[in-house]
């Protein structure tokens, strides 16, 4: 099987965020159907701090198959999921996560609590990281340099 990125779209729900202002990150779910959800984040147009890119994500393809498990599923997401956000992504069973830039201050994969490492965690999605990484550093460089 060739491996497909997806990563394109998630960039592009990323650049739509950071139009309305949000920080811009994208997420993507991806199948053998193609892409069946797909989102930028939202926190404050919903008031929700919940409202991250991956958990937009979650819930749209959820509503897509009609079901709370994406198991054989991929996620796409531009920058290095939170705790919270590795958390959603453990608990909807999703095969394989790929994401962009790292996130040294607020990653719960690679750094911080390491979602994944904890013998809590009962669902471990393979990690492929680095994915467009600097596309997505850039987008989020320029966001907040733009508001220094």
């Amino acid at each position: 099987m060739e491996f497909r990125t997806h990563m394109h779209i998630a960039l592009q729900e990323a650049r739509a965020a950071g139009v309305r202002g949000e920080v811009p990150v994208g997420a993507v779910i991806a199948g053998p159907e193609g892409v069946i959800g797909k989102a930028g984040n939202r926190t404050r147009e919903l008031n929700d701090p919940t409202a991250h890119a991956e958990i937009l994500a979650i819930r749209a393809a959820c509503a897509a198959l009609g079901q709370e498990r994406l198991t054989g599923y991929d996620l796409y997401v531009t920058l290095e999921p939170c705790p919270m956000c590795a958390a959603a992504i453990s608990n909807a069973r999703i095969a394989r996560l790929y994401y962009g830039a790292a996130d040294a201050k607020s990653g719960g994969v690679a750094h911080g609590p390491r979602i994944y490492s904890h013998a809590q965690c009962h669902h471990l999605p393979e990690v492929y990281d680095g994915i467009a990484a600097q596309a997505a550093e850039t987008l989020l460089k320029e966001f907040f340099a733009a508001r220094r």
